[in-house]
């Protein structure tokens, strides 16, 4: 591993990991999961294999166990965002990708320690989306032009605004 990514994993447990378990997730890094009413949602860190970058993936599921198409069970507490097929990508600006791994998570190899927490913190800005996707099962596209015209800095601004109300 290299230690640009071994330098962002430590901002992600240091600012993120304490966000998602404040929210009821347990696990161990990159995989975590949170069972509730039923359904439990996953969450997954997936790195760029040619270093530099990485996305999260969501994924809900509602029954004790998951069985591959080859047959092989997966106890729900093994369960990860990887195992299912529909699943949900997080991107730092976007809801969709648009130009492949450089529409993740990028951060190359900053030169301070300030520039990994700074895209850690950018997670935790879009954990309104993540929390919209594990109660409704779809994201809806917020569009950055509203952002920008109504005040708002971040998507993060946006929805602690509709939740205070």
């Amino acid at each position: 591993m290299s230690t640009e990514r071994n330098k962002m994993i430590k901002s992600l447990k240091e600012i993120v990991i304490p966000e998602i378990r404040n929210r009821g997730f347990k696990g161990s890094f990159p995989h975590f999961r949170k069972t509730e009413g039923g359904k439990t949602n996953l969450l997954t860190f997936q790195f760029d294999r040619n270093g530099g970058g990485f996305i999260i993936e969501l994924a809900n599921w509602s029954k004790s166990e998951f069985k591959t198409h080859w047959g092989k069970i997966i106890p729900l507490k093994e369960l990860t965002a990887h195992d299912l097929n529909e699943r949900q990508r997080i991107y730092p600006n976007l809801l969709t990708e648009r130009n492949g791994t450089d529409s993740w998570f990028r951060y190359g190899k900053p030169k301070s320690k300030k520039n990994y927490d700074k895209l850690a913190q950018k997670v935790v800005e879009r954990m309104p989306v993540m929390e919209q996707y594990w109660s409704e099962n779809k994201i809806i596209e917020i569009e950055k032009k509203s952002v920008i015209n109504n005040g708002f800095n971040s998507l993060w601004e946006i929805a602690k605004s509709i939740f205070n109300k």
